[in-house]
């Protein structure tokens, strides 16, 4: 099993079938999601959205910016963006909304905030 100390940060001594806690897993998992350049650069760029995609429409700013333009920026596929933002997703980082045939992405800047607070007391 991991260092107990992900276990006590994050207050759940329950374990998977592997031995390691739904905290450390959750650590885990965050890390995983941080561990690739385009993920990590996703959201560096939705930090500040205004300033890392002008072309942002004012009325849909609120819902974060849409895959198309998250897209085009990182230069990938369609099914590449898509996977890298549903692994964010999972991990907890980003909030998706759907407007019609859209899916805009915002930071969840409170659960980052917890991951960093629990990999800081982890470490």
């Amino acid at each position: 099993m991991l260092d107990d100390g992900l276990s006590t940060i994050a207050g759940s001594r329950a374990e998977n079938d592997f031995g390691a806690s739904a905290g450390e897993c959750a650590v885990l998992d965050g890390c995983k999601a941080l561990a690739n350049g385009t993920r990590l650069a996703v959201l560096a760029w939705l930090k500040d959205p205004h300033a890392n995609f002008p072309e942002l429409e004012p009325d849909t700013a609120e819902l974060g910016v849409c895959v198309g333009l998250i897209q085009r920026k990182a230069g990938t596929s369609a099914s590449t963006i898509s996977a890298h933002l549903a692994v964010l997703q999972r991990a907890g980082f980003l909030i998706p909304t759907r407007r019609g045939q859209w899916t805009y992405y915002r930071r969840d800047e409170t659960r980052i905030r917890h991951f960093t607070d629990r990999l800081h007391r982890a470490l």
